[in-house]
């Protein structure tokens, strides 16, 4: 079994790769070790705010027409906290002249719509469920041994399994994976003031916490909180959890009630210095994991796809250098990512060292910069954009 192309890992950012690469003329494989489940209707208590050149992007690849528009809520304005009474920021979608800043998508049911897709792409195999054992370059190929014992023989090879990538450990990818100390609790509420298509945030002495809308009178939360304060949340019962998730917002919302149970999950930092080796690429959480506070990780995937999407299209129409593991071209690839990646590392990470400093005085200086910011329109419509993927590192699909 030869191929142009093989992708390790299903999930979000490796499915939309895979997509992304329907009738470019290359002979692709994805490999996964196990396939989503159907969606239940049930609300989804994992969502992504998806920006909205993340929007562009699976618009062009034919699956945003594909979900339900009746579970996608917009993301119109967004308000952020400070710790201290009066700090605060506030980015509009009027203002920065465009529809919304985010549209909020339920991760199953995006998962659901690419694999539909990626089950009618001819020109794509899919090896689900199955888990690679060994992997080996042999000259102008790599060659990827599943544990069925069938051989994968491919060109290029891109790593999109995750945090705990199989393809970067076994290719002896250098990495840097620091535990953070927090979780992320989420959970989906129904509330009993309409949310008005309006993103909160709050930057606590606990954590961040943030409400995302969802369609109707309902919106997600995402509680990043020390483990202890986590575990405690995730133990409380119902009735007191909602007391407690609505207090911490101001009862902004009014009286709260839950709809799907609590779920938490470890938040780590993982920088990768190089994410590209000879025949090799790492997209996704395999090459870069930030703080969640920005929301923006799942963004960061979906931007490697594209640009990696676009320059094997590119790479494949010149007749000099047809071959996907070009190694030229895969150091294209990686220096076009690498502005993205760094300036949201910083981003966040500045964040969450300026949030969590318990210096005399330094919560006075946290709120005056937050309405600093929101008096200067120029700045604050900047930060916004980027976060909406309007940067020089941000391109469209071919």
């Amino acid at each position: 079994m030869v191929f142009d192309v093989t992708i390790v890992g299903g999930g979000l950012v490796g499915a939309a790769l895979a997509r992304a690469l329907q009738g470019s003329g290359l002979q692709c494989a994805l490999i996964d070790a196990s396939p989503p489940a159907q969606e239940p209707d049930a609300w989804d208590s994992r969502v992504y705010a998806l920006s909205p050149a993340t929007q562009s992007f699976l618009q062009d690849i034919g699956i945003w027409g594909e979900l339900d528009a009746q579970r996608i809520a917009p993301v119109r304005l967004m308000r952020v906290f400070g710790d201290t009474a009066g700090s605060r920021l506030e980015f509009s979608a009027y203002e920065c002249g465009v529809d919304r800043l985010a549209s909020i998508v339920e991760s199953g049911r995006l998962q659901n719509a690419l694999w539909r897709a990626l089950q009618q792409q001819s020109d794509l195999t899919l090896f689900a469920p199955a888990r690679p054992a060994t992997l080996r370059h042999d000259g102008g190929a790599v060659e990827v041994g599943l544990e069925t014992g069938a051989m994968v023989r491919t060109r290029l090879l891109v790593g999109a399994d995750g945090l705990h990538s199989w393809v970067r450990s076994t290719a002896g990818i250098d990495s840097r994976l620091n535990p953070i100390g927090q979780t992320a609790v989420v959970a989906n509420f129904s509330c009993t003031q309409p949310h008005m298509d309006i993103a909160y945030q709050w930057f606590r002495k606990d954590g961040v916490l943030a409400w995302l809308p969802l369609p109707g009178e309902r919106f997600s939360m995402v509680w990043s909180t020390p483990e202890a304060h986590a575990h405690h949340l995730t133990s409380m019962p119902s009735a007191s959890l909602c007391e407690t998730v609505a207090e911490a917002g101001a009862y902004t919302l009014g009286p709260l009630e839950l709809i799907t149970a609590p779920a938490s999950f470890a938040l780590a930092r993982l920088t990768v210095p190089r994410r590209v080796r000879p025949r090799l690429a790492l997209v996704g959480d395999a090459a870069h994991v930030i703080h969640p506070l920005a929301g923006q990780g799942v963004n960061l995937g979906f931007g490697d796809a594209q640009a990696l999407a676009r320059l094997l299209r590119q790479n494949r129409d010149e007749a000099t250098r047809s071959d996907p593991g070009d190694w030229l071209m895969l150091r294209r690839f990686e220096r076009s990512r690498a502005e993205d990646i760094l300036a949201m590392r910083l981003a966040t990470g500045g964040l969450r060292w300026l949030f969590e400093a318990r210096w005399p005085g330094i919560d006075r200086l946290r709120g005056l910069g937050l309405n600093l910011t929101d008096r200067v329109p120029v700045v604050k419509n900047l930060l916004a954009r980027r976060a909406m993927g309007y940067s020089p590192g941000a391109h469209r699909a071919s």
